[in-house]
């Protein structure tokens, strides 16, 4: 038998952190395990590299965030940006394991605090209902997003992701996003 990397990638259900849970199984001891991330197209680390290479710990769940990832200085935590990311772990003396994940955790607090709106405000039913269509579009092209970076299809993914995050924009700026005639004209 001999030693076989995996990991997942664990929604930690937070911004700031970036949980990765090693699955691995191993014959003796894991050498020089290290979790390479790359980091989405833009992103830099403070050293100006897109890729950042942190100890992993054998056998546990890994949390990381913005520092680890070199993208502000130990002590001060920001948001993890979305996008996709890529992760290599590898030991010495063993073939590494690659997966690539879009993180969508910055767009998932911004439709869950509009989607909490929804019950608060005081429309017509023909809004409310145009509301939650439009609310449902938007998970979709989320979902969709995450499922075209699962299938590396990474150009898809951008542009779902920011068609998804123009529409919860405009959402959430019109307030109710809606006249309810988008639900009249297609729905009834």
């Amino acid at each position: 038998m001999a030693t076989t990397l995996n990991f997942l990638v664990i929604n930690t259900y937070n911004t700031l952190t970036l949980g990765v849970a090693d699955n691995s199984v191993y014959v003796g001891t894991a050498v020089a395990p290290t979790m390479v991330v790359t980091l989405p197209s833009g992103v830099l680390t403070l050293s100006g590299g897109s890729t950042v290479s942190i100890p992993f710990t054998p056998n546990d769940y890994n949390i990381f965030n913005s520092a680890t990832l070199q993208l502000s200085t130990v002590g001060v935590t920001t948001p993890l940006p979305d996008g996709i990311y890529g992760l290599t772990y590898s030991i010495t003396g063993t073939t590494p394991v690659s997966k690539s994940i879009m993180r969508t955790d910055k767009i998932q607090e911004k439709f869950d605090n509009a989607f909490m709106k929804l019950d608060m405000m005081e429309c017509d039913m023909a809004i409310k209902t145009q509301q939650k269509v439009v609310l449902s579009s938007i998970y979709f092209l989320i979902q969709g997003s995450i499922a075209a970076a699962n299938n590396l299809a990474s150009t898809q993914a951008a542009k779902l992701y920011q068609q998804a995050n123009m529409m919860l924009d405009n959402f959430i700026k019109t307030n109710c996003g809606c006249s309810g005639n988008n639900y009249i004209i297609n729905f009834q």
